[in-house]
């Protein structure tokens, strides 16, 4: 009787949203929105549209030159500043909390490594593939290696190094998320190597492809902060990852729990929190569009969060914190490449999707029997592939004119999406499968069984998180 009354009661909300978006005159938003700003092939500047003269001049007066506006500056660094503490402390907290008590340490030191590897790798070659002038619509060139070129420059209305730091911290946090596949098991060293050679070859060409003038930016793909490029590549590597590592040992035999939840607590908090940077901060200016996907973003959260945990609330007969914190970041990801194209009704639709089908995905591990330790798979492959194919169906001019979905007129958009789903999971599932298999003949992936046993905080750095 409680699950049929929970599943009656969350159809009747869906349909009554559906309904809300597709009220004659519902816009979704307050005003006239603004396009995120576009990169231009050779990834040299940004434009953003402008409103239209009342009466055009005589004759076309020479475009003003680009110059750079402090609000933006000021708007675009802090959102630098979140995106980073989504991963050191934030994600390193939700991962470190999740794993079992002797493996909390080895677990955080993968995010705040991430942090240090891929600041070094941004700016010695990692921006220039991703950002630098076309070549083939594949890969940027070599024109930005070493920071050449990239300075205080105006790059749309932000200086030219804002715009790169902004960039770097997707890719930090983007290898970070992988991690929670393979917690509790990869050497400490095949890590390393793994993580510089996946950022150069699978997320900077992905990068490329969708924001920098590749192929699936010229396709017309949206993906507004990273669906594709942060959250379905960082998930299906995982699952990668997963398959090719193996089960941890006593995986199925043996409990293995979150060591603990209050922190896991606190870094889904300070995920949520950070997010705002990650998804507003992608407008790359301080305006309604920032304002537009800021909301987006806390809506669809809170809606994963609740849909998740009525969910499982169902089908286990309780609710649980690790639930109700996972539906959040599921939620968080599914919206990630909508937040500039949709409104505040969408995003409750796209927030319950995540919630629900990421739980279910969560569900299923068991019964395919891969051990993907934290779930990365599950929330942010399924997450992700759920939001990008959400874009190509929710987003509306009339938040943003750069995108028009299914159910506003334009069903080439959603086609155009699923292609940038699939290159995004071939990509991501070939080039991790090349490169763990190089990095196991060279240095070997996983740690030994006795190492496994003893747990990674003393085998891997001869440190313990907790002295009782």
């Amino acid at each position: 009787m409680r699950k049929r009354w929970m599943t009656s009661g969350l159809t009747g909300v869906l349909l009554l949203l559906v309904a809300l978006t597709f009220l004659p005159g519902h816009s979704q938003a307050q005003g006239e929105a603004v396009p995120p700003a576009t990169i231009e092939a050779a990834g040299a500047e940004t434009e953003m549209t402008a409103p239209v003269a009342e009466a055009a001049p005589a004759e076309e007066a020479a475009p003003a030159p680009p110059t750079i506006d402090s609000g933006d500056t000021a708007w675009l660094l802090t959102s630098s500043a979140l995106v980073l503490a989504m991963t050191v402390p934030g994600l390193a907290l939700f991962y470190g909390g999740m794993v079992r008590r002797k493996n909390v340490l080895s677990t955080m030191m993968y995010s705040f490594i991430a942090l240090c590897l891929i600041s070094i790798q941004w700016v010695l070659w990692g921006y220039s593939l991703a950002f630098g002038p076309d070549v083939s619509k594949i890969i940027g060139n070599l024109s930005y290696i070493g920071l050449s070129g990239v300075g205080q420059e105006p790059f749309g209305t932000v200086p030219h190094l804002a715009f790169m730091v902004f960039q770097l911290v997707f890719a930090v946090i983007t290898l970070a998320l992988i991690t929670g596949a393979f917690a509790e098991r990869m050497k400490f060293s095949a890590y390393i190597v793994v993580g510089l050679l996946w950022s150069t070859f699978v997320y900077d060409p992905l990068a490329h492809w969708v924001w920098g003038g590749g192929w699936l930016m010229s396709l017309g793909a949206l993906d507004f902060a990273g669906g594709t490029v942060v959250h379905i590549s960082s998930g299906v590597s995982a699952l990668v990852c997963a398959v090719v590592l193996g089960k941890r040992i006593g995986h199925g035999k043996e409990h293995m729990p979150p060591h603990n939840l209050p922190l896991v607590l606190i870094g889904a908090g300070l995920l949520w929190f950070g997010w705002f940077g990650f998804n507003a901060g992608s407008a790359l200016a301080a305006n309604g569009l920032a304002a537009s996907a800021f909301v987006a973003t806390n809506t669809a959260a809170a809606a994963a969060a609740l849909a998740w945990m009525f969910t499982e609330w169902a089908y286990r007969g309780k609710p649980t914190l690790l639930g109700a914190a996972s539906g959040a970041v599921a939620g968080l990801v599914a919206i990630t490449p909508a937040a500039g194209f949709v409104g505040p009704v969408s995003s409750i639709l796209i927030g319950i999707g995540a919630g629900v089908f990421c739980y279910f995905a969560v569900f299923l591990k068991g019964k395919l029997g891969y051990d993907d330790s934290l779930d990365v798979f599950a929330v942010h492959g399924i997450g992700g592939t759920w939001g990008a194919i959400a874009t190509g169906l929710f987003a509306n001019p009339a938040v943003n004119p750069a995108g028009k979905g299914l159910f506003f007129g334009n069903p080439g958009q959603l086609v155009t999406q699923i292609i940038a789903v699939g290159a995004t999971w071939v990509l991501a599932i070939v080039g991790t499968y090349i490169i763990l298999k190089v990095v196991d003949a060279i240095v070997g992936l996983r740690a030994t069984e006795e190492a496994e046993r003893t747990g990674l905080d003393l085998s891997q750095h001869n440190e313990s998180g907790y002295v009782l």
